[in-house]
């Protein structure tokens, strides 16, 4: 069997002149963050975050500019950012919609629910909607198993979700 390797030592990113980390964004790591955590990498999170919001990704020249400032090297940005679901390098809609499909959330009827979402927005899981308003997203537990099926809107927590109330936290959205 062959191996099939990836160009991972020769593979390129594009870049931007401007830089994705703001100083204003560099002020609050260093202001909010940072006196909080006894060593800089541990604001990694706090600044992905940070990214994350302003450009609804993480781009690998983030990674980089976080690694720079925190003092990491950029694997170790990059392995955080794509670790955890709520972050992602490919750029997504104004709203992203992770519905939780654990266990609990699967047995209150989460799969049925991201059926009709999905045809709802004309998209698969995974796709942002034509208008960029939109992305759709699964994603591991949100630690509201009590009260399931459950969606983060962007930061918003929905719980006890039904497509018809559902449907209307979309229609409210601007």
């Amino acid at each position: 069997m062959a191996w099939i390797l990836k160009p991972s030592a020769t593979q390129t990113f594009p870049r931007r002149e401007e830089p994705y980390l703001t100083a204003e964004m560099r002020r609050e790591l260093d202001e909010v963050y940072l006196p909080r955590f006894p060593r800089k990498q541990a604001a990694t999170i706090p600044a992905l975050h940070l990214v994350q919001d302003a450009y609804r990704c993480v781009p690998y020249q983030a990674c980089e500019e976080i690694a720079a400032f925190l003092g990491l090297s950029p694997s170790e940005v990059f392995d955080t950012a794509s670790f955890y679901d709520e972050f992602t390098v490919e750029e997504q809609g104004r709203y992203l919609i992770m519905l939780c499909q654990s266990i609990s959330c699967e047995l209150m009827g989460q799969p049925e629910l991201q059926e009709k979402i999905a045809a709802k927005l004309g998209i698969e899981p995974f796709e942002t909607t034509p208008d960029g308003k939109f992305t759709l997203r699964p994603c591991e537990c949100l630690g509201s198993c009590g009260s399931g099926p459950c969606a983060l809107v962007n930061h918003d927590l929905h719980e006890d979700i039904t497509m018809e109330n559902f449907d209307r936290v979309l229609d409210a959205l601007p």
